[in-house]
Order: C-alpha cells, then sequence, then structure tokens
C-alpha cells in the first residue's frame, strides 16, 4: 500500500491537538495522562519534555497547521529559555520545579541534545527568537560536550566536571537528529557534516566490533562496556544492551543522511546500511505486538515489555526507506510499505483511553497491561508525532517523483 501524505498530516494534527492547550501551562508545559488526559500531578519539568513540546508542535506548524501550533512551540521554548536556562551563563537545568527554580542541575548530554533539536525546529518554523538560540545552544555544546572526535562526551555537574567516565550512545544519536533538523532550518553544510561525523562514528566504526549491532555504552576511551547497567535492564535512559528501537531510530537518521547526499562511508552506503540496521531491528525485537524493549550481547531478550517509542521509530524508519529505496530504484520500496502498514496496524494497542500513547506496555505473557511512565513526564507523543511527520514528507516526496 502507498504511503498516503494528507494521512499522516492529518494523524501529527490529531496527535498535538490531543494535547493542545492542556499542555500549556503558565511557565512551561504539562504533559498528559494516556489513561484520561489530564495533566500529571507532579509540578516539575524536565528539560527533554520542554524540548520535545518544542519540536512537535514546531513540526505541527511545518505541516501547515492551525496557528496554534507555531504558538505553543514559541511558548514551549520560551519555558526553555527562561526556566532552564534563567540566569545561567551557559548550560540548561535538567529538571525544575513550576516556579522555573532548580531541583537538578545536572548538565545533561542526552539533553543538552534535545536542546539543539528543539531550537532547530522552531528555527525551521520561523518561531521568534529561535535562530539565535540555535546559534547559542551550539556553541554550549561546542565549548562543553563536542570532543575532538566529533562525539559528545557525558553528563557534567553544573561546574562542567564530569560525573562519570562514560560516554553514550543514546546522547549521540540525539546529537545527530539535532544536526539534521539544523540542516534542514538553515541548510548550512557544517551541521549536516556533524550529523556525518556522528553517524560514521557510531554506526560504522564502533558497530564494526559488534558484527554490525549498535551497543549502548562505552568508557571515556570509547571501548565497549559491556557490564554497564546489566543490573539495571529497564533503565529509563540507559539500559544495558541492544535496543532494537535505537536501531530503528538509527536507521532513520541514516536514510535522511542519504537523502541529503551526505558523504557515503568507505565500502557501503547510507541507504543500505541504514536498511541493515532496520533489519536488526525487526530481527531483535518485533514480536508482531510491539517491540521488546532491550537484548543482551547474545540476543536474548532482556525486558519483553513493548515500548511505544520503538514502534513509532519503526513507522518512521520503514516511511523514510521506503522512500529512499524509491529514490534507488530499488525494488525494496514495496517490504519497506508492507512493514510501515504493519506497524501502523499495532498503533491501537498503544492508544490509551485519552488518545496519547502510553509509554510501554507489559508484554502479553506478563499481562499486556499498560505501565504508567515514571515521573517526571518526559513523553509528550514527540516519538508518535515524528513518525507522523517523517510519514508526511517521505510519501510527499514519493509522489512528487511519480
Amino acid at each position: 500500500m502507498a504511503l498516503n501524505a494528507r494521512e499522516h498530516r492529518a494523524h501529527l494534527l490529531a496527535t498535538l491537538r490531543l494535547q493542545y492547550p492542556d499542555i500549556r501551562s503558565d511557565r512551561g508545559v504539562h504533559l498528559l495522562d494516556p489513561a484520561t488526559g489530564d495533566p500529571f500531578a507532579d509540578d516539575q519539568h524536565h528539560l527533554v519534555a520542554t524540548c520535545r513540546v518544542t519540536m512537535g508542535f514546531a513540526l505541527g506548524a511545518l505541516v501547515d497547521g492551525p496557528q496554534w501550533c507555531s504558538e505553543t512551540a514559541a511558548h514551549a521554548l520560551e519555558a526553555l529559555e527562561t526556566a532552564h536556562r534563567g540566569n545561567e551563563t551557559d548550560g540548561y537545568q535538567l529538571l525544575v520545579d513550576g516556579n522555573g527554580d532548580p531541583i537538578d542541575r545536572t548538565r545533561s548530554a542526552y539533553a543538552h541534545a534535545f536542546v539543539l533539536g528543539a531550537y532547530a525546529r522552531a528555527t525551521a518554523a520561523n518561531v521568534a527568537g529561535a535562530r539565535s538560540g540555535l546559534e547559542d545552544s551550539v556553541t554550549v555544546l561546542d565549548e562543553r560536550f563536542v570532543e575532538a572526535n566529533g562525539l559528545f562526551r557525558s553528563d557534567c555537574d553544573p561546574d562542567w566536571s564530569e560525573r562519570e567516565p562514560y560516554r553514550g550512545m543514546n546522547a549521540n544519536m540525539h546529537a545527530c537528529e539535532g544536526y539534521l533538523a539544523a540542516y534542514e532550518a538553515t541548510d548550512d553544510e557544517r551541521f549536516l557534516e556533524r550529523a556525518e561525523t556522528i553517524a560514521h562514528r557510531i554506526t560504522i566504526d564502533l558497530a564494526a566490533e559488534t558484527d554490525g549491532l549498535l551497543w549502548e555504552h562505552y568508557t571515556d576511551e570509547w571501548t565497549h562496556d559491556f557490564a554497564y547497567n546489566e543490573d539495571r535492564p529497564a533503565d529509563r535512559f540507559r539500559p544495558p544492551g541492544y535496543l532494537p528501537g535505537h536501531h530503528a531510530e538509527w536507521a532513520k537518521f541514516l536514510g535522511l543522511l542519504d537523502r541529503y547526499g551526505a558523504s557515503p562511508p568507505s565500502g557501503t552506503d547510507w541507504y543500505r546500511r541504514a536498511t541493515e540496521l532496520f533489519e536488526a531491528a525487526v530481527d531483535l525485537g518485533w514480536t508482531g505486538d510491539g517491540f521488546v524493549y532491550t537484548a543482551d550481547a547474545d540476543g536474548e531478550v532482556l525486558v519483553p515489555d513493548r515500548y511505544g517509542w520503538a514502534l513509532a521509530e519503526a513507522i518512521g524508519a520503514s516511511a523514510v526507506l521506503a522512500e529512499r529505496a524509491v529514490a534507488h530504484d530499488d525494488p525494496e520500496a514495496e517490504t519497506f510499505r508492507d512493514w510501515h502498514e504493519q506497524f501502523l496496524e499495532c498503533v491501537p494497542r498503544f492508544r490509551g483511553p485519552a488518545g496519547l500513547w502510553y509509554e510501554r506496555r507489559t508484554a502479553p505473557a506478563d499481562g499486556d497491561e499498560p505501565i504508567a511512565p515514571d515521573p517526571p513526564a518526559v513523553e509528550p507523543d514527540y516519538h508518535p508525532a515524528t513518525a507522523w511527520y517523517e510519514s508526511f514528507r517521505s510519501a510527499a516526496l514519493v509522489e512528487q517523483q511519480r
């Protein structure tokens, strides 16, 4: 079945409309409970959540959505600048209360990657002040996180001293995402080159040591740390092992590198490598009713819970790869479209009564029940929104090629 741009645009705007206007608070954003549609009770604002709201509603503006899309993106961006940045000379507070006072002043590499993405999407959506904020965020990243190899170091205390001798794939993946968004917003080649550098190091160089798969954790010398967090398999941000959802997410980003003509890696190309990672995601984690969370170095499932964000990333990846297959005159385009349809059939399992997505469900053998997110909430249906956006623009590109 062909991708349908109009249908996916409607899905994106519906996802945002379910949250507007309740997602807005006086000093930032309120994330909503998928079961009730009400704001979560805790009055805490996570930097990642604020950035994701900015990004999601900016995407609504980019598909010519209603005025409230750009207005909500601007509102969230203001919270990013006033509550999370405040009077700090550089860096952003990880967690603030309802008054904008800091609860956790960690300088998180993962969260700062989303700051880049928020300013990039807001720039593309013509939110006032976003372009200068983008350059400012790039300066913070350059001065505080980016190392000589082009990759991000890890979390720091407020004085910018490192917390542990650790390097993470997840933070770097979202930095790649942010740089891609910055390139889309500005056409500045330096951002594409930075995304390419990160992607090459993570998905080509380091993956060569793990049979092409993407391990999550490394030492500060970028050697694989196979024991990191092995006693915390369901950790929210740093689970051990291989994550099928991250393989799908990387497949999407490599597909975008191919779309934008980034310099291909030696011996392969970005499209071919993207298809390998997509296949790995399916092989590692697809069950027919969702994706498992994580598997160990031997491919054995560590956490069988089904995660909504992983499904959303697979939707986006299959759409991008279907479009790239058409561009390369590859008959596998139909295969990717079939996967896209199969993933879409699974979406109702993750929608709560309020229409928003549950973060995760237990496996059918464990009860097949939704699991409430740990506070503070960080998922304003950002992953579904990006899935619909990538499906929309991939479909639009295919339609242009007909």
